[in-house]
């Protein structure tokens, strides 16, 4: 009797839960295909979407389906959305272990090639799992075939950031793939206090040289199981730096002398400020113009540390050279950064004045005092001569 209840419960809770029939699915009723789920790999969140018709054609509902055989969380269970064309069942939750509805999170690390060639340890975190439907049927045998809807997104976790934008707050690129990217959360602002309260606005004369420069990289809306590490900053002069002259900043932990590195792989924004700069090729232009690329890490919070010590990773010396390797121009977003290539007016003449022109006056000034002692010895030496001799020409009067 207590059985009896329970299987008229059961139905009317998947009658509750269920409320379109087989003959409501017209065409769509059909046998399950392997093109039935739809997988978005959003930045904070993945979202499943599966054909509800075939589910119930099998012999199923919506309310049978579940995410890795979670059944007593309903933030793992499916809603039914019957306004879409084809009817579908919408699967979301977080990418955060723990709450991922029985996600399978697996980071793997390979070395780096191409852009990422000055790292040995490139991670990718892989996030799967499955769908699976629950057979309602009690008894030894059952007639129902199981429906199993795989489900993966891949993460690279290491990014380039080109972004040099001063006159605004903020900015940000997408990179559009099939696997997901966390790339769209990220983006890079000049500030001009040690604060970060006040964006650089760049003006056209340019700013003044060893002027301190604030740089922040941001992660928004990015599930807080990531933290930002910046690999590499580094200026160039060209915007896209193929076969073009780059200072690097930082790389790792070989910091060039005029950069400080505030915060780095500790939450989800990373601080550093270096002082302006020109390049010397520029040395013949008013105003010298480069720009700031930064390579970006996210790693999760348990690996960061490990990144970020120095035995662990490949040290590389900080120099002026020429970059070769190709940059995937859907990444790049390219502003100037302008320095004056003038001297400040409060010097004095003096301080101006060109090293070779002091030279020359420096010697000038030297032989023209010897000039004059020579001069000097040989007037009091006539003078001397000249009373000797009137002494002479007295006595002998």
């Amino acid at each position: 009797m207590a059985l009896i209840v329970v299987l008229i419960l059961t139905s009317f809770w998947i009658a509750g839960r269920e409320a379109l029939s087989l003959s409501e699915c017209g065409a769509y009723a059909r046998r399950p295909k392997y093109t039935d789920i739809t997988v978005m790999c959003g930045t904070s969140a993945i979202e499943l979407a599966i054909q509800v018709c075939p589910v119930i054609y099998t012999g199923y509902n919506a309310s049978l389906l579940f995410l890795n055989h979670i059944e007593d969380n309903s933030d793992c269970h499916g809603t039914l959305d019957e306004l879409a064309t084809p009817p579908v069942v919408r699967f979301s939750f977080p990418i955060q272990e723990g709450t991922a509805c029985g996600s399978t999170f697996l980071t793997s690390s390979a070395m780096g090639t191409g852009l990422f060639s000055e790292f040995s340890n490139i991670q990718r975190v892989n996030v799967s799992g499955v769908v699976r439907s629950l057979d309602p049927t009690i008894g030894t045998i059952t007639y129902n075939v199981e429906l199993k809807y795989f489900y993966s997104c891949a993460y690279p976790l290491e990014y380039i950031i080109n972004n040099t934008q001063v006159a605004v707050s903020s900015a940000s690129i997408a990179l559009k793939d099939n696997n997901g990217s966390f790339i769209s959360t990220l983006s890079m602002t000049l500030f001009q206090d040690e604060n970060y309260t006040s964006p650089l606005i760049m003006p056209n004369e340019g700013i003044e040289l060893r002027k301190k420069i604030y740089v922040e990289v941001v992660a928004s809306n990015l599930t807080s199981q990531y933290f930002v590490l910046l690999d590499r900053c580094y200026a160039s002069v060209s915007p896209h730096p193929t076969n073009s002259t780059f200072f690097s900043l930082f790389v790792s932990c070989s910091i060039a002398p005029m950069t400080t590195i505030l915060e780095n792989g500790e939450g989800q924004k990373a601080r550093f400020f270096f002082s302006a700069f020109r390049f010397i090729e520029q040395q013949n232009e008013t105003v010298s113009t480069y720009y700031l690329h930064c390579i970006t890490r996210l790693c999760e919070q348990s690996t960061c540390s490990t990144f970020k010590q120095c035995n662990n990773r490949r040290r590389r010396n900080l120099r002026t050279t020429v970059f070769r390797d190709r940059i995937n121009e859907l990444s790049v977003l390219t502003v100037p950064i302008k320095t004056r290539t003038d001297e400040p007016t409060t010097q004095s003449k003096e301080e101006t004045q060109p090293a070779n022109d002091r030279s020359d006056g420096q010697v000038a000034s030297v032989g023209l005092g010897i000039a004059v002692a020579v001069l000097v010895v040989l007037a009091v030496t006539a003078i001397l001569m000249a009373a000797s001799l009137h002494r002479k020409l007295k006595l002998l009067s």
